[in-house]
């Protein structure tokens, strides 16, 4: 009796593990619209070019725009990772960087492959799909761009953008689930 209970548990937690698969793919798909939306509104309308296609070398119409007492839109390439990390002007660094976002995504899809807890999904997808709209950024103009300013008496947090804000979310939301979830569900 208890095997065709453990088959019929197997059953319904792989239709589970399924649904999740499909709800990481769909978070991935939707932050990485939200992270190119975003970014082409910001290059194309909000901070255009003056100079020619939008790009690192290209002078905006304003240096930022103040939205509030702590907050700017402000055009910031970012040609390393978080934080400018790994900054470099070599012609092969952001293929270098779009590799490593590639297979750490891929390492993430594989380790997620038997996931049966939805925070992990989430996570994920974020993660994924943040990873996947920098990788863009980074082969069609060899660097991130970066808007999002935050700053307080004169001290600014570096720019971020979209992306970032996902890839940073979906790793505390893994830390979390991996921290408070309970053993017998890992």
């Amino acid at each position: 009796m208890e095997v065709g209970g453990g088959v019929a548990r197997a059953a319904v937690d792989k239709e589970k593990v399924r649904k999740l698969r499909l709800v990481t793919g769909i978070v991935a798909l939707l932050a990485l619209i939200l992270d190119q939306v975003s970014k082409q509104w910001v290059l194309t309308s909000l901070l255009p070019c003056l100079s020619g296609p939008p790009g690192p070398e290209c002078a905006v119409v304003t240096p930022f725009i103040e939205v509030t007492g702590f907050f700017n839109m402000v055009v910031a390439w970012n040609f390393g990772v978080s934080f400018s990390m790994f900054y470099s002007q070599h012609d092969l660094m952001p293929y270098a960087l779009s590799l490593l976002a590639v297979g750490i995504c891929g390492a993430l899809v594989w380790w997620n492959r038997h996931n049966d807890r939805i925070v992990a999904a989430l996570a994920t997808g974020m993660v994924v799909g943040g990873a996947i709209g920098n990788v863009i950024d980074r082969l069609r103009y060899g660097a991130v761009a970066d808007f999002l300013d935050f700053h307080v008496a004169g001290w600014h947090w570096p720019a971020f953008n979209v992306a970032d804000c996902c890839i940073v979310v979906g790793v505390g939301l893994l830390l979390i689930d991996g921290l408070f979830s309970d053993a017998e569900q890992r």
